[in-house]
Order: structure tokens, then C-alpha cells, then sequence
């Protein structure tokens, strides 16, 4: 089924729209990993985007903070540095701020690599979004921003059911 398929198939209701709204979603996210894997040399583009948050950010970051901005465990991030490790990209230590947490501390071989890399990654950018005017860019920025506010509620939604279920949990433990 091509993506004009699916489009057209649920573009019926609300409900439909949605579904393939998250479908569509789901979908490009693997194309573009998979895309960008294939042309980011040395590093995957979940490496690349943890390196790219670190450069940005302006203190040092625990493993749970970057997994946060990530949308992913701190395990995750763990694998990942462990590999970006072992390429001399990172290095691993203790949190100023926190003597149980350690954070992720870029070193030079990064700053050489994005020099280096950067221009070619930009590139595949401006191709991707090249079938966009400004204006459309804008109003997908303005949407994808609101996304990002669904899917806080959808966390918190989680928690409150999680925090829910443990308290009715722990309530029949007592009445046994």
C-alpha cells in the first residue's frame, strides 16, 4: 500500500485522520532514521541527535535529562554513549551538581567531526524540506509543536493511570 493509499483510505473521519496522522508518523520516523543512517558517516542518527543535543546545551547533561529530550530511557542513552565512547566522541563522568549521576562530556574528535560533517548533514536537510515553502515550514513547526503538547498529556494521562492503578493496588493489599 503506498502512502497516497493510506492517506486517501482514512481521510474519512476525524478518527481515520488521526490514525493515519500517527501512522504516517511512525512511518517516516523509521524512513528517516533509516535514510539518515545510510548518509551520516561514522555515526547513527540517534548518535548524531544525542551529540547534537549535548553541543547545544549549555551545562552538562545526566543520562535521565538527555533521555527526557530524547524521548527515550536512560539505558538507551546509556548504549548509546557506550558506542560514542568507544569512538572517542564522549567521554563519561561524574555530575557536578550530583555525585549518583554521571553525564556526557563531548570531546574534540566532535567539534572536528560536525565541522566536517555538518555541510552534508544540512544538505539531506534542505533536500527533505525543499518541497515546503516558508510558510508551510512555519505552520508544520506551529504543529509539530502542538504534537509535542498531546503527547505531554498522553505522558501525564499514563502516569495518572500508573499512579492509579499502584494506589488501588496497594489499597486491596491492605484490605486482605
Amino acid at each position: 500500500m503506498l502512502l497516497d493509499d493510506l492517506i486517501t483510505r482514512f481521510s474519512d473521519t476525524k478518527e481515520n485522520r488521526q490514525k493515519a496522522i500517527f501512522s504516517t508518523l511512525f512511518i517516516a520516523g523509521n524512513k528517516l532514521q533509516t535514510l539518515f543512517d545510510n548518509h551520516i558517516p561514522e555515526v547513527s542518527l540517534k548518535q548524531f541527535m544525542l551529540l547534537s543535543i549535548i553541543r547545544q546545551s549549555k551545562e552538562p547533561l545526566t543520562f535521565t535529562q538527555l533521555g527526557n529530550l530524547l524521548g527515550c530511557s536512560r539505558q538507551n542513552i546509556k548504549k548509546l554513549a557506550d558506542v560514542l565512547m568507544k569512538k572517542e566522541f564522549i567521554t563519561i563522568q561524574q555530575s557536578p551538581l550530583d555525585t549518583r549521576a554521571m553525564c556526557i562530556y563531548l570531546t574534540e574528535k566532535v567539534n572536528a567531526y560536525f565541522q566536517k560533517e555538518f555541510s552534508q548533514y544540512q544538505e539531506e536537510l534542505n533536500y527533505l524540506f525543499e518541497v515546503y515553502t516558508d510558510d508551510e515550514i512555519e505552520t508544520l513547526f506551529v504543529l509539530l509543536s502542538k504534537l509535542y503538547g498531546g503527547i505531554e498529556n498522553l505522558e501525564k494521562r499514563t502516569i495518572n493511570k500508573k499512579t492509579d492503578k499502584e494506589i488501588s493496588t496497594d489499597e486491596n493489599h491492605r484490605n486482605i
